[in-house]
């Protein structure tokens, strides 16, 4: 089998220190360039924002989408509902949900037809229940805004709230929205230590897309001068070419195959990466991908 690629815009977005950041337009170019089927656009500045895209700057890039023959596979949002619990007079969730919905006008006009969305971070004031509630309800709202629109609502396993895939299946389950899918990474249940084709087996009704990206661990230490010794520290998680990290990636390709996958496999470097950030470095990094996925 042959996975469609796909490149995130993240990737050339200046999000870190030292990467390099294109325009748009110049990255959607970069993304032709080096070969990719599709790409995957960063909903927010310096990219594709809510505020900056009407129906004019829509029809321009779409434009230039048919002029390269590129398609847009989804728009990566930026959310997190339990964000501003503790002022509860200020409309935050609803506002996460109108920032979905404008998304999906976005996408209808880009002829994109999935939302990258993140449930919560743990809010330590609120109960684990309430914080589930509240996700839940916001996930459903924002499926129906999507519905409208005709665009499918992808939740990734990312912040807090459902990051483990048990508890996401629970959480897609209690949703029971027919345009409610998940995008699902591998790089959460390797961090869990979990078992990646088992993983991918429970998912698998509901799997719509995945973004991969490669890491090594890194150990760390905090010295003791008291002791004159070290205690151990979390490991930190460090981005490599695809293919040199710990992540299991030939596995969890190998079960996406399985289970009859037909979505795209898209590649990111949103944290900082082995070589730097330098366009060079990127260029060859999104090569060692396509490379990879072709072996």
């Amino acid at each position: 089998m042959t996975f469609k690629t796909a490149l995130h815009s993240v990737s050339y977005a200046g999000v870190w220190t030292g990467q390099a950041r294109l325009t748009l337009p110049d990255f959607l170019r970069r993304a032709k360039t080096l070969g990719f089927d599709g790409v995957m656009l960063m909903a927010k500045r310096p990219h594709l924002s809510v505020l900056d895209h009407d129906a004019k700057s829509c029809e321009e890039l779409r434009r230039l989408l048919r002029d390269l023959s590129l398609k847009v596979v989804c728009l990566a949002g930026y959310n997190d509902f339990t964000l501003g619990s503790e002022r509860p007079d200020i409309p935050t969730r609803e506002m996460q949900i109108l920032y979905v919905r404008e998304l999906a006008r976005i996408a209808r006009a880009l002829d994109c037809s999935l939302i990258r969305v993140f449930t919560s971070y743990d809010d330590l004031r609120t109960p684990y229940d309430q914080q589930w509630t509240a996700t839940v309800a916001a996930l459903k709202e924002c499926a129906n805004q999507a519905a409208a629109f005709g665009v499918t609502l992808g939740v990734q396993n990312h912040h807090d709230t459902a990051v483990h895939f048990e508890t996401l299946f629970d959480l897609l389950e209690e949703i029971a929205a027919p345009n409610c899918k998940a995008m699902f990474d591998a790089w959460a249940p390797a961090l869990h230590g979990m078992d990646l084709e088992a993983a991918v087996l429970k998912m698998a009704p509901h799997i719509a897309h995945t973004t991969v990206a490669d890491y090594v661990r890194r150990p760390r230490f905090h010295y003791e001068p008291a002791l004159v010794n070290y205690t151990r520290e979390i490991d930190s998680i460090r981005a490599v070419p695809m293919g040199e990290g710990f992540i299991d990636y030939r596995t969890f390709l190998k079960t996406l195959e399985k289970i009859g996958y037909q979505g795209y496999v898209a590649y990111e470097m949103c944290s900082y990466l082995k070589g730097g950030g330098a366009e060079a470095n990127l260029d060859s990094c999104a090569r060692q991908f396509l490379e990879y996925m072709a072996r």
